[in-house]
């Protein structure tokens, strides 16, 4: 199996204001998953941290981090997330605060979803 950290973003709409940004791509025979995570999101017009300076809003609800998984499918030369072919998954997916540890704990949380779906990607 092959696994390639890559420096974009995943999935989000809004991800360009996120300050956490995981994309991993896995590879295996034909098959292709992207992993990705997003948090910390910057939102100037509201002011909702704890402990970072900026201010930063939740990406979904309750949560300012989060994990998906897709199927990929080939955009030009790169294989990127098919957001409507989504990977359902049992580990933890996000992360309801923001402070200190949050992009460590998001590290963690992104690295156990891989390793389920490493784990388990002869059935996809």
């Amino acid at each position: 199996m092959k696994q390639t950290e890559r420096g974009w973003v995943g999935h989000y709409i809004c991800a360009k204001q996120c300050n956490f940004r995981r994309n991993t791509l896995l590879e295996q025979g034909n098959t292709r998953i992207v992993i990705s995570t997003v948090g910390a999101m910057n939102t100037p017009w509201k002011k909702t941290d704890k402990y970072y300076d900026g201010p930063f809003d939740t990406i979904g609800l309750d949560r300012y981090y989060e994990t998906m998984a897709f199927y990929a499918k080939k955009e030009g030369i790169y294989w990127e997330a098919d957001v409507s072919k989504p990977i359902e998954f049992d580990s933890p997916w996000s992360l309801s605060y923001l402070n200190q540890a949050s992009d460590h704990d998001a590290n963690i949380m992104h690295d156990t979803v891989i390793e389920e779906i490493r784990l388990n990607l002869d059935k996809h």
